[in-house]
């Protein structure tokens, strides 16, 4: 055993952990010296987002004393921030501990002076962010590893207009966290009389927000039985997502009964992800033998949604993240125009990997664009600093999220739920599918499609053949991609976007960020990121071509695929 690793190890069998931590870690020495060492390698980081990683003993895993310690390093920068007094709003998802974490971060939360709005149970996550800014809150958490598998669970943190935190704080809170050198330097209890739970009074001020959204209610009245199949894929979308689309008028909606019931193990699939075809495959069974207008999903903090619709053939199939961000963006921009209610300071946002076609929407409706890195705390920030000159509309990125109207500043798979089925109502109402009216955008904008590739490199070498596979890309970008030559190098880390033929340079404008890109003299995009939760990387590829008739769809469609096919084994991934 590495003497770091191992003088970390008995640190943790002579301290003052509880038993059972110490059990395990003496288990874990007999049975699996490997699993020990990543488990001791190195602390868990709390990195810009928080923190997030498998749960068990050990300096980087979850635990009570790695949320302790974390906790009381968030709470000693608020308490410096914020001198007159603070509040935070506590939320967790249905993951095994979850709860168990939340009561941590409020106990140490509380016993260093701060008053605590803690969820009376588990909640979806966009619900936190509104409540931080309904309660007047200078922060939050909330419990969730998202749509990790069951064995992972998470701590993301947020600032007081309920984003999750962004520079400075972010790497102040980082800093603060990491002067907490021992479970002795945490204030674990004490003040549990700060601690005020809160439920149902959220809820409805919460829904009554998202019922604001609504752009034709009329519509949904003509249309109320339109049949809406839902999962919650065994997480927290079913406390809200059912109560606030009967909000919304609609009263046929069928729950896919086996995923009903939140459950940290997520016995019914592999991963809780509506990004996984497999994690949609009860709700597809039920809307097929249903013959439903629309299936939805959100994962286990309902944060990320998932739709699934028809084709021209009757077959279902599921919309990838890029496609639902297009319909959703069209629908507000399209109906909002419809309706009168337009504005000549109307924007929406999105991120630097997120499919082009967005742009080209936003321009055929006469509304600014803006592109931010990847992760909905930057679209926050766009929204804070274009705030009283241009009016938010809806934020979006490829990895199926939404953020609609700017009450809540983060992504809301609940809110994204009843305005696609309003959508689904609307273009119902016109005698058309959501499948038609793809197509129809496509041959109005050309047919953009994208593909997503996730290199996963676990334990203590991933990190760094991470990083090298970056550094190779970085130093010596290729000339050419199959077979066509590369334009332009965008390197968000160093800040520069590059002509890779007459060697001009230019500054980007945005904060750095370990993500390059290459665009292609087709103007083929591809985008190569390191995940900032897991231990992956991964490769976003965008093809275009134009598309003249709804007739021609299937065969380019074909080529696109074809075309990103041969630009993946030409970069031998």
């Amino acid at each position: 055993m590495d003497a770091a690793i191992q003088a970390r190890i008995d640190a943790w069998l002579s301290g003052s952990f509880d038993q059972a931590t110490k059990d395990e870690i003496l288990r874990l020495q007999k049975e699996n010296p490997a699993d020990l060492a990543d488990a001791f390698y190195r602390n868990l980081e709390f990195g810009t987002g928080g923190l997030r990683g498998l749960m068990g003993a050990g300096t980087n895993r979850m635990n009570k004393y790695t949320v302790g310690m974390a906790t009381q390093g968030y709470a000693n920068y608020l308490n410096q921030c914020f001198t007159n007094g603070v509040k935070v709003a506590i939320a967790h998802d249905s993951r095994n501990n979850s709860r168990f974490f939340a009561e941590t971060a409020a106990n140490v939360f509380a016993a260093n002076g701060i008053m605590v709005y803690l969820f009376e149970e588990l909640r979806p996550t966009p619900e936190l962010s509104f409540a931080i800014r309904q309660l007047g809150c200078q922060g939050g958490v909330v419990c969730t590893a998202s749509h990790n598998p069951k064995e992972y669970n998470g701590y993301k943190a947020y600032w007081d207009d309920g984003s999750q935190l962004v520079p400075p704080h972010d790497k102040n809170v980082i800093k603060e966290v990491d002067k907490i050198a021992s479970i002795d330097d945490v204030k674990w209890s004490g003040g549990e009389a700060n601690i005020i739970p809160v439920g149902k009074e959220l809820d409805e001020q919460y829904m009554d927000m998202v019922k604001g959204l609504s752009v034709y209610p009329e519509v949904i009245a003509k249309h109320s039985d339109m049949k809406i199949v839902y999962t919650s894929i065994h997480g927290t979308g079913i406390k809200l997502v059912p109560p606030v689309l009967k909000k919304f008028g609609f009263n046929n909606v069928h729950i896919v009964k086996e995923q009903e019931v939140p459950d940290g193990n997520f016995p019914t699939v592999v991963y809780p992800n509506p990004e996984e075809s497999e994690a949609m495959n009860l709700g597809l069974k039920l809307a097929k033998e249903l013959d439903a207008d629309i299936l939805c999903g959100t994962d286990p903090d309902a944060d990320r949604l998932a739709i699934g619709i028809k084709d021209n053939k009757g077959e279902w199939i599921l919309m990838n993240g890029n496609q639902t961000a297009v319909l959703a963006f069209n629908y507000l921009l399209e109906a909002r125009k419809t309706k009168g209610i337009a504005g000549p300071d109307d924007m929406v946002i999105t991120t630097i990997v997120t499919t082009p076609m967005i742009d080209a929407i936003a321009a055929g409706n006469q509304v600014g664009c803006y592109r931010v890195l990847t992760g909905f705390k930057w679209i926050a920030a766009m929204i804070r600093e274009k705030e009283g000159k241009e009016k938010y509309i809806i934020g979006g990125e490829e990895s199926f999220g939404l953020m609609i109207g700017d009450q809540i500043r983060d992504k809301d798979g609940v809110s994204a739920v009843a305005l696609l089925c309003e959508m689904a109502a609307y273009e119902k109402e016109k005698g058309r599918s959501l499948y038609e009216k793809l197509i129809d955008l496509y041959v109005q904008y050309g047919l953009y499609k994208e593909h997503l590739i996730s290199i996963t490199k676990k334990g203590m070498d991933g990190q760094a053949q991470i990083a090298a596979m970056m550094e190779g890309y970085r130093n010596n970008p290729p000339q050419s991609i199959n077979g066509v030559p590369v334009v332009m190098l965008l390197d968000y880390e160093k800040q520069v976007k590059k002509n890779l033929q007459s060697g001009g340079e230019w500054k980007l404008d945005l904060p750095k960020s370990n993500v390059l890109q290459f665009v292609l003299d087709d103007m083929t995009i591809i985008s190569a990121r390191p995940s900032g939760t897991e231990p992956k990387i991964k490769f976003y590829f965008s093809v275009n071509d134009q598309l003249n008739s709804a007739a021609e769809f299937e065969a380019v469609n074909a080529r696109l695929d074809e075309k990103i096919k041969a630009v993946i084994a030409d970069m031998n991934l």
